[in-house]
């Protein structure tokens, strides 16, 4: 078969187009994925490039692993040998090497965000920092925002110069990464930043990755920040045969760090670039793409360019206005359930997107209500939880002595009598004597006053030390069941006899599950392998397609997904787009892009939502609709309550503001609630069972009545408008 072969033009230009700085501007849907894994195949199959030669860096593991399969699809040998991998994980593979050449060994431990916290939290107490003013998260995001950059503590400082708060910040950096050192630990950003580090002290290192990629590929080229940059232009500055794929429209990361110049300056950096643009979409409707395209055409910091497909237009975009929240949740959970039932959406069809995680609170409510299956993203990582990360500090304690912070995690659990004054002891024998943690409870016979706690002490090091031996001839499944098994661990959790406990086990009944997975489908396995793998997961490649439950994320987490029918909530001024972002067109253009992304989510089907009044931070407050909502055509967009007439935004200057303190002008009257009135109650002209019609859901079913005292609580199941849930008096509903 041809590696051309179901390609458009422009696909095929991306794919031969091989030597030299490329560009290719893929738009979404555009079949990106495709490009680069016909790329990888021609190169190997009709250029005869040794696959050992070609490099692919993605963002996910998701991405990383379609594009290793696809490849070793196509081709008829070595797909193996292609590097395949994260930013992240990639940088990990390369100090697992040559760590060694800038102080580190090769053994090292990954600090995920609970140890970045737990870390700086004992910095700011040495320092003497007050953490309930200043926090310790605002800390760790300086430093992030800085190695992002390649700044590193010294430099911090030295550009502080003057300016107090930053200077303490600068001391904290220095003291956080000293710690990290003596730790022999990287958090995330570090990985990147110290790779650069590496390849740009040790020459010999340099040279031996850049003739070892002769063709650097990189995927979502948006996305990358300042170090990332750097990393992919040392690795490919050998050769020059740089390609790299991303669309500046779906540039959302900004707060992580992305830096949108590095994709839109490409030919800058790269005078002699070949630019190809993808704008055939395989994925959304016509509507879909059309919506999108008038909403992202507002951004005025973007290369031009337009999605088109070969599809029928298919439905409008359904815009659907509600008083409240409440009423927006249920219409959206209603209808999920209405569309399953009627077999045109299953459930893992449906993805509900929202610009705020605490906007799936009342979807969440709704969606139990209607007994609908549903899974947030994006919330605690299962590697984030107390269990797993117990066992993984066992781990990571028989991999890496030094890692202090794991040791000191799991010294006393489960419980053997070993309290913090004690720890306390430890560390500072270890802080006079310059020894890790691990070093001074393995004399912990010889600290003053320790007395009979040195024997506990002893009998913990004992144990680690066993386990270490284990672990050189032992599976990583075999090291996890000796540890949860010999300390007792399970034993704990089966006595306390509660759910909650039960949860726990399978939790790690689940993280065994993952070891033997990991055993099985590595070529080399090892405890520092497993490490790595299980430290680089991000909670989006944990989505599974074949399990039948609605996806519930934020807008950012959906980035790279697509779903047949999708739901953007929330569509108001100053929730989407948010306070901070109307009155700064750099931010207000992130926003859009970020709407882009949603709209573009969506296949076949898109339903946009909004509520006049929502409940935030304790205040009601009313909102305009969305001025995105404004820049969809209005032959592309309907909806029972949309009126592309109602609400400019500009008469808001896009503030939300409580009701009470806006002006009648600039809202229509709300059915007023007063619970503090008495209310007549009626008796009621229809009983269950009878057809009535309301004001706004049209014609419908009651199903259930019940005598709520002060009112009656009428149940019905609408025609269009899914079930609702209704007091008789404000409900006015007419017998049909």
């Amino acid at each position: 078969m041809s590696v051309t072969e179901n390609l458009n033009p422009e696909q095929i230009k991306g794919v031969m187009t091989t030597e030299g700085p490329v560009l290719i501007l893929a738009g979404a849907g555009s079949g990106k994925t495709r490009v680069l894994t016909h790329r990888v195949a021609h190169l190997i199959e009709d250029m005869g490039v040794s696959p050992y030669h070609i490099m692919a860096i993605t963002f996910t593991n998701k991405a990383a692993g379609e594009m290793r399969e696809r490849v070793n699809n196509m081709v008829s040998y070595g797909a193996e040998s292609v590097w395949v991998a994260t930013f992240h994980s990639s940088c990990v593979r390369i100090l697992r090497r040559f760590a060694d050449r800038i102080g580190y060994d090769t053994h090292f431990s990954i600090y995920d965000a609970d140890d970045q916290k737990t870390l700086m939290k004992a910095v700011c107490k040495d320092l003497n920092i007050d953490t309930k003013i200043h926090k310790e998260r605002t800390f760790i995001n300086a430093i992030s925002s800085a190695k992002d950059e390649l700044l590193d503590a010294e430099g911090y400082l030295a550009a502080a110069a003057g300016d107090f708060n930053k200077e303490r910040t600068g001391q904290v950096y220095r003291e956080y990464q000293a710690r990290l050192r003596k730790n022999n630990a990287f958090d995330f950003d570090d990985l990147i930043m110290k790779t650069v580090e590496l390849l740009r002290q040790d020459k010999e290192v340099l040279s031996y990755y850049q003739e070892k990629f002769e063709y650097v590929m990189v995927d979502e080229y948006q996305d990358t920040n300042t170090a990332q940059f750097e990393l992919v232009r040392l690795l490919s500055s050998g050769k020059n045969n740089l390609c790299v794929v991303g669309d500046d429209d779906q540039s959302i990361y900004k707060f992580r760090g992305a830096n949108i110049y590095n994709i839109l300056n490409f030919e800058k950096h790269y005078p002699d670039a070949t630019v190809i643009k993808l704008e055939q979409n395989y994925r959304s409707t016509g509507s879909i793409l059309d919506a999108a395209n008038g909403v992202i055409a507002n951004n005025r910091n973007r290369k031009e360019k337009a999605l088109w497909t070969e599809q029928e237009a298919g439905e409008k975009i359904v815009f659907e206005h509600f008083d409240s929240a409440y009423e927006e949740a249920d219409y959206v959970a209603s209808n999920i359930g209405r569309l399953k039932k009627q077999s045109v959406f299953e459930y893992k069809d449906d993805a509900i997107l929202y610009r705020t995680n605490a906007q799936s609170r009342l979807m969440e409510e709704k969606l139990i209500a209607a007994n609908i299956p549903y899974k947030i993203f994006g919330g605690v990582n299962f590697y984030s939880r107390r269990e797993i990360k117990d066992v993984l500090a066992y781990l990571k304690t028989v991999d890496n002595s030094a890692d202090d912070l794991s040791v000191q995690r799991i010294i006393n659990v489960p419980k053997r009598g070993i309290g913090q004054t004690t720890i306390n002891k430890v560390s500072e024998y270890a802080r006079i004597n310059g020894l890790s943690f691990f070093e001074a409870v393995s004399r912990g016979k010889e600290i003053p006053g320790m007395g009979k706690t040195g024997e506990k002490l002893n009998a913990f090091s004992l144990f680690i030390d066993r386990l270490r031996v284990l672990s050189e001839e032992s599976t990583v499944p075999e090291l996890i069941r000796d540890i949860t098994e010999n300390t007792g661990y399970i034993a704990e959790l089966e006595a306390e006899g509660t759910d909650e406990a039960e949860d726990r086990i399978m939790n790690i009944d689940e993280l065994l599950n993952k070891a033997v997975t990991y055993q099985t489908d590595s070529e080399e396995p090892s405890l520092s392998g497993f490490l790595e793998e299980v430290s680089l997961v991000a909670d989006i490649d944990n989505l599974d397609e074949t399990h039948d439950y609605v996806a519930l994320m934020t807008l950012h987490s959906a980035k790279g997904l697509e779903f047949p029918n999708v739901y953007m909530v929330g569509m108001e001024d100053g929730l989407f787009p948010s306070y901070m972002s109307i009155d700064d067109e750099a931010e207000m253009e992130e926003e859009r892009r970020l709407c882009y992304v949603g709209i573009t989510r969506a296949k076949a089907h898109l339903t946009m939502t909004a509520a006049r009044t929502r409940m935030i931070r304790g205040e009601t407050q009313y909102n305009a609709i969305s001025r995105f909502v404004k820049e969809i055509p209005e032959n592309l967009i309907s909806g029972s309550t949309y009126d592309p007439n109602s609400r400019n935004p500009a008469d808001l200057k896009g503030r939300g503001e409580s009701v009470k303190s806006l002006s009648p002008v600039f809202r229509k009257p709300l059915p007023v609630k007063n619970f503090g009135t008495k209310i007549e109650k009626k008796a009621l002209d229809y009983s269950e069972g009878d057809r009535v019609r309301h004001q706004k859901f049209g014609t419908g079913t009651v199903t259930l009545i019940n005598d709520g005292g002060k009112d009656y609580e009428v149940t019905v199941d609408f025609d269009s408008a899914g079930t609702k849930k209704m007091f008789a008096s404000f409900a006015r509903l007419e017998k049909v």
